[in-house]
């Protein structure tokens, strides 16, 4: 059986063929700026070497389409016409209260994703282009939708809501959805499969971070609590994304500035985090380099950065009254493994004890780093979130 997963993005979109009785992945590639000069499509070839093609792309449907040609071109292609593509899996960022799995696609279903874009306007627009652009292209071939908060519908509502008028909740929906979901659940699935131990008895605290970060608290196999919130810029501090702010504060900065909604919603997301405090960038090599270089906001912003992961640890290990694994994964928890470090100093208190010697210079493979003798195991586990939408798309029209 072949899937096709599709995450499509405001201006890209992001695919990988599974061949999922093999399990393998014998395509993907991506398409950057849809509708903008420049676009191209990036993709690896059968001799594991990146491909670079560029064509003008005015939106996804003209996207979705020279994929689909890409993957039975001559040269590049691995199928040698559409029909042999079962199905197609979607990422989609918000399913609200509406989705706590995830679905088959049909009407309905893209009804209420549209009624949920007021939630996500900048990613489930686009999500739904992709869908559309299938329906159109492949009307034949089923669809399913995966959701990112849909995971962490688990919650209790104690965890959930926020301490607003209760009627912003019945009217709009405002409460904690979380995002990262499938991340969250394939790496809490995964660690406990290298471990051998049961799923549901476990309580695991998993670490996302990457340019965008957040934390889940999950207990007996389900979510419990999550750093983010009715959007992704609670929590953490990210590459650009303020996380966890006095909201008294944002109001004070709107009078100061003179900014309205637009521009403070710009400043939380696109000029805040990493990138705000430090001045040097949003992207941790590069804070690296001027941390190395003595520039004192750097070091400021990576101290914030990694007091944020450790507060939230120490929280969730509250609320689950303890841990028995940790799980660090994303770009930044699979690869950097200072921050992992210094997350973990000094827990020994709550049974943490890292193992230096596998922990330093280890980057993107499934290891625990923590010593035989540590009360709570600390691993690493590189994130698999396409692997997890072909599956769940296998799983639902199968």
């Amino acid at each position: 059986m072949k899937t096709l997963v599709l995450n499509c993005g405001s201006s890209s979109i992001k695919y990988k063929l599974f061949d999922l009785e093999s399990e393998k992945v014998i395509a993907k590639g991506g398409i950057e700026k849809i509708g903008l000069p420049g676009t191209f499509l990036k993709l690896i070839d059968a001799n594991n070497e990146k491909v670079i093609i560029k064509k003008d792309i005015a939106g996804h449907e003209d996207g979705i389409a020279f994929i689909l040609d890409v993957l039975t071109d001559s040269t590049y292609g691995c199928i040698e016409s559409y029909s042999e593509i079962d199905a197609i899996g979607h990422r989609v960022v918000h399913g609200g209260e509406k989705f706590a799995s995830s679905v088959l696609i049909d009407q309905d279903v893209i009804d209420k994703v549209v009624e949920c874009s007021e939630l996500a306007p900048l990613h489930n627009p686009a999500n739904l282009e992709g869908i559309y652009a299938i329906r159109k292209i492949l009307p034949d071939t089923p669809q399913v939708a995966v959701f990112d908060t849909a995971f962490h519908q688990t919650m209790p509502d104690y965890a959930f809501m926020f301490g607003l008028p209760y009627e912003m909740y019945t009217k709009y929906g405002v409460r904690r959805y979380g995002f990262h979901g499938t991340s969250h659940r394939y790496v809490s699935h995964r660690a406990c499969e290298i471990l051998g131990v049961p799923y549901d008895k476990q309580r695991i605290i998993t670490v996302h971070i990457g340019n965008g970060g957040s934390i889940a608290a999950v207990k007996n196999g389900k979510s419990i609590d999550t750093s983010m919130g009715l959007t992704p810029v609670e929590g953490l501090l990210m590459g650009t994304r303020c996380g966890d702010v006095d909201p008294g504060a944002l109001t004070f900065i709107m009078n100061k500035e003179g900014l309205d909604a637009d521009g403070l919603s710009d400043m939380m997301n696109k000029k805040s985090g990493v990138w705000g405090v430090s001045g040097v960038s949003s992207d941790m090599r590069e804070l690296e380099i001027a941390i190395k270089e003595g520039n004192p906001r750097a070091i400021l912003a990576l101290n914030i950065y990694n007091y944020r992961i450790r507060k939230y640890v120490g929280a969730y290990a509250a609320a689950m009254g303890g841990v028995d694994i940790i799980v660090f994964t994303g770009g930044v928890g699979e690869n950097q493994f200072t921050t992992r470090k210094a997350v973990c100093q000094d827990m020994e208190y709550m049974g943490v004890c890292l193992d230096d010697s596998k922990n330093d210079g280890m980057q993107g493979k499934e290891m625990v780093i923590s010593t035989p003798d540590s009360k709570v195991t600390v691993m690493v586990v590189p994130t698999d979130e396409e692997y997890v939408i072909a599956a769940d798309t296998r799983a639902i029209i199968l």
